[in-house]
């Protein structure tokens, strides 16, 4: 089962994949957010992000994001996110 859990950070949010979430398919969809080809987040959001940073490896991701997010768009972005479905 693929599960997706979204914790605050002091600059931002970091977002914890488990289960048959591989690492290079965070890696592809942060190359997608980044260059505007992502839908799961809203444009708004996309401009508040400093920078990301991909951790771990299959099965136990971690993806940290900085900059002034809130948690709850970031939940609402990733359970639009392909990764967990």
């Amino acid at each position: 089962m693929k599960k997706a859990n979204v914790t605050a950070q002091h600059n931002g949010v970091k977002i914890t994949f488990s289960g048959a979430v591989e690492k290079q398919n965070v890696v592809d969809m942060i190359e997608r957010c980044q260059t505007g080809k992502c839908d799961c987040m809203s444009d708004e959001s996309k401009e508040k992000i400093k920078d990301m940073n991909i951790s771990g490896e299959d099965g136990n991701v971690e993806l940290s994001i900085e900059g002034d997010l809130d948690i709850e768009e970031i939940k609402t972005a990733v359970s639009k996110s392909p990764l967990i479905k």
